[in-house]
């Protein structure tokens, strides 16, 4: 491991907006993260899959009035994201070093207002369904943590996981899709204006390439 990626996850260590593996808060949130975390009672946002934490953050600077968590495995992309929320100085948002299928062991039901995915990896192989972020283990999972009237919302560049995703919302009882689009910058209707604001790197990297962003806005009932 180089000395850089060391000096990164010593500083994630001391940093009080992550939560991770060997600190004290880790694990024994659950159904506390607005009043123990963000010493606050507004509404909690998770995006699963942060990477560096561009949206988490550009999310946290465009609605104060909401707590928004970016989970990630990896441990350097989480510090990104924290070094880019505390230059801004930014008190309403957080990091957890988690993989996603422990999710449930770290919110309690209904504590989640929203769900983002950004730009999952795909997992095109038919072997690899199950980890695909909009698989039915992980659609009851966002079901149980979003409280009445949750959203959740993926954007993505793939065609596949779009159409995957699509097919396993029209099998799923109570699920209802409330907005989606197969080129989310092509669109004049302000429904699709919150998804438009926020554009990550490799969104730009994609769109300048000519790949239509895929975007759905869906309800688990």
């Amino acid at each position: 491991m180089s000395r850089v990626k060391l000096h990164r996850f010593a500083d994630n260590a001391t940093r009080p907006d992550i939560v991770e593996p060997g600190k004290p808060a880790f694990g024994q949130l659950a159904g506390r993260w607005r009043t123990d975390f963000f010493q606050q009672d507004n509404p909690l946002v998770l995006e699963v899959g942060c990477g560096k934490g561009e949206y988490t953050v550009g999310l946290a600077q465009r609605q104060p009035a909401q707590n928004f968590l970016g989970l990630d495995i990896k441990g350097e992309r989480i510090w990104r994201g924290s070094t880019r929320a505390e230059a801004l100085g930014l008190a309403n948002v957080g990091f957890l070093r988690l993989m996603a299928h422990q999710l449930t062991a770290h919110f309690a039901p209904g504590e989640l207002s929203e769900i983002w995915l950004t730009f999952p990896d795909p997992r095109p192989r038919d072997r690899d369904r199950k980890r695909r972020l909009t698989s039915p283990r992980f659609l009851n999972m966002y079901q149980t943590l979003l409280a009445a009237g949750g959203v959740a919302q993926l954007k993505t560049d793939s065609e596949g996981l779009f159409d995957y995703t699509l097919e396993t919302l029209a099998a799923r009882p109570g699920a209802h899709i409330e907005v989606l689009t197969r080129d989310l910058y092509a669109e004049t209707d302000p429904a699709f204006a919150a998804a438009q604001a926020i554009q990550t790197h490799f969104e730009g990297k994609y769109r300048a390439q000519g790949v239509p962003i895929k975007y759905v806005r869906f309800r688990l009932g």
